[in-house]
């Protein structure tokens, strides 16, 4: 059960996003809009580029044709001059080129990046609605089902009377002393059913033969038990995947933390300062100009870096880049699991929907899960987000 309540804060809380400031929207249209002026001045420059090498080589063509027609020798010199500038001029476009792509492939990785605060956190959350999975949990537990409460009760004071008779029953007799929450909702599965079935099946045949209804109340609180527990074995078998969804997202939320503490610190950013003035902070207008202002930062580091090691300038800003690229598509993987662990509810509920005892909840079950399901397709695109960060940079 330690899964399931995992899963209850997890899940709940990312349908917490959308309330957050209408924070899911604010941040992917803030972050969007950034990107958007990044690359509109990436493109200016790469146009400016473009233009400066065409008139060049349009320049050393027209240089070339005068040395070859040339009888002067001067002249020719004088060209030849000309042209080592021409090609100079070059070479400092391309390297110019090289610098705006770097700046703007880390820009892209710092907006990208503390982006992503908002995105992980609320994953990690446990206080948000459980209605879905409260629901679950009590679907799993027979103490919920009309008469099996007071059934229940008989059939423990039956064990409690007949233990020293039966090396069974006293075993159940433990066991339920053990597992006294079972009345509180401990599932009905695992090795305490082989005992409590054999019990249950005892009790039954000892109930006498003018006592016909509480025997056939017994044999249907029997299959009623066995059907819940089949019900809570199924079901495990899908939580036991968010035990590694939970490990997952952990370690994601571990290296997030340190990726954005190194890059914060390259770029000269207190921690506290990005708190304060992006993360706490809920003015949209606000979070765009601090946005602008790590993005500035970002590129400056970048241009630093070449007038400082010529040679490594590059080295920084590419293992950062690569960093946060594969954090966002560890990310885009998680969700994904976690969208796909989602849709094999629905081969639980298809399996029990029609059951006599169990379908009635099913079918609210499938009511809570369907708007579960629409509340996480609105708030994630699992596989647009893997695609986004497989193109978040500029080649």
């Amino acid at each position: 059960m330690k899964q399931l309540f995992f899963l209850t804060g997890m899940l709940c809380s990312m349908m917490a996003i959308q309330a957050q400031d209408t924070q899911t929207v604010q941040v992917q249209s803030l972050k969007d809009k950034v990107l958007d002026d990044i690359q509109k001045n990436f493109a200016l420059k790469t146009k400016s580029f473009d233009s400066t090498v065409t008139q060049l080589d349009q320049r050393m063509s027209a240089l070339d044709k005068s040395i070859n027609e040339s009888k002067d020798v001067r002249e020719k010199a004088d060209k030849l001059v000309q042209r080592v500038q021409a090609v100079e001029e070059k070479q400092k476009a391309i390297e110019q080129n090289e610098l705006n792509i770097f700046q703007a492939n880390y820009q892209s990785a710092m907006v990208n990046l503390v982006s992503m605060d908002r995105e992980i956190k609320p994953l990690m959350l446990f206080n948000s609605t459980k209605a879905f999975f409260n629901s679950l949990s009590e679907t799993g537990n027979p103490m919920n089902y009309d008469g099996f409460t007071k059934w229940y009760n008989s059939f423990t004071a039956f064990v409690k009377e007949k233990k020293a008779e039966s090396p069974v029953l006293n075993v159940t007799n433990n066991l339920l002393n053990f597992a006294s929450g079972f009345s509180k909702g401990v599932p009905v599965t695992g090795p305490i059913t082989s005992a409590l079935f054999t019990s249950m099946t005892t009790y039954i045949d000892n109930i006498g033969k003018k006592e016909k209804a509480l025997k056939e109340q017994s044999q249907e609180m029997l299959t009623l038990t066995m059907k819940i527990s089949q019900f809570n074995y199924d079901n495990n078998q899908i939580e036991n995947e968010w035990e590694s969804i939970t490990t997952e997202l952990k370690d994601l939320q571990g290296k997030y933390e340190k990726s954005l503490k190194e890059n914060l610190a390259i770029i000269k950013v207190a921690q506290a300062d990005f708190e304060s003035n992006f993360s706490k902070e809920n003015d949209a207008d606000k979070r765009y100009q601090y946005l602008t202002k790590l993005r500035d930062a970002a590129a400056q580091f970048v241009a630093n870096e070449k007038i400082k090691n010529p040679k490594d300038w590059r080295q920084t800003a590419y293992i950062q880049m690569n960093d946060v690229q594969s954090l966002k598509q560890r990310f885009g993987q998680v969700t994904f699991r976690i969208s796909q662990n989602l849709l094999k509810y629905k081969d639980l509920f298809d399996k029990y929907r029609a059951d006599p005892q169990l379908g009635s909840r099913i079918k609210d079950l499938e009511i809570k899960m369907k708007e579960l399901q629409e509340s996480f397709d609105k708030t994630f695109d699992p596989l647009e987000y893997i695609n986004s960060a497989n193109r978040m940079y500029k080649v």
